[in-house]
């Protein structure tokens, strides 16, 4: 699984490289190295901001996925629409070089504002990447939605 935030930055050129304690879980846990970049589910500010990042999928899961999609799987024919539209149109598919650096498309670096300090965020079977300053927003965010009930989070084990 993936986990933890990892600080890293990406040149103008859209260079950057995934942190190898992420990199290893791809073949580890996944059994490949490759992976899939494509937009992330955006997150809405009670200001009214949308926050966007991307979404980093290991191949099998992102193929699994595309299966669901597939097969329609409980969602209207315009859902699958836009989903295939807005995820798996700008999806690419990757595989770091050996010291980890990976280039992410200019459609996708736009789409999440990713200008220079960025944060690799673990997210159990999948990996986000975020500006540094809209990560900032999005946690602010998830701090004032975050479930104040301490019998569900004990629940979890929390």
């Amino acid at each position: 699984m993936f986990r933890g935030e990892h600080y890293n930055s990406i040149d103008g050129k859209g260079r950057t490289s995934i942190p190898s304690r992420l990199r290893s879980v791809f073949v580890e846990t996944f059994g490949d190295e490759r992976f899939v970049v494509t937009k992330n589910i955006p997150v809405c500010t009670d200001a009214g901001e949308v926050c966007h990042g991307l979404a980093v999928f290991p191949l099998v899961e992102f193929q699994e996925f595309e299966k669901k999609i597939e097969r329609g799987d409980g969602f209207t024919v315009k859902e699958l629409n836009s989903i295939r539209r807005l995820v798996l149109a700008p999806a690419v598919e990757c595989v770091a070089d050996r010291q980890g650096r990976v280039l992410i498309p200019p459609s996708l670096r736009g789409y999440a504002a990713l200008e220079k300090e960025i944060i690799f965020v673990g997210m159990q079977r999948k990996i986000e990447i975020w500006d540094v300053a809209t990560w900032d927003k999005v946690c602010a965010q998830a701090e004032k939605d975050f479930p104040g009930d301490s019998v569900a989070l004990a629940g979890l084990g929390l």
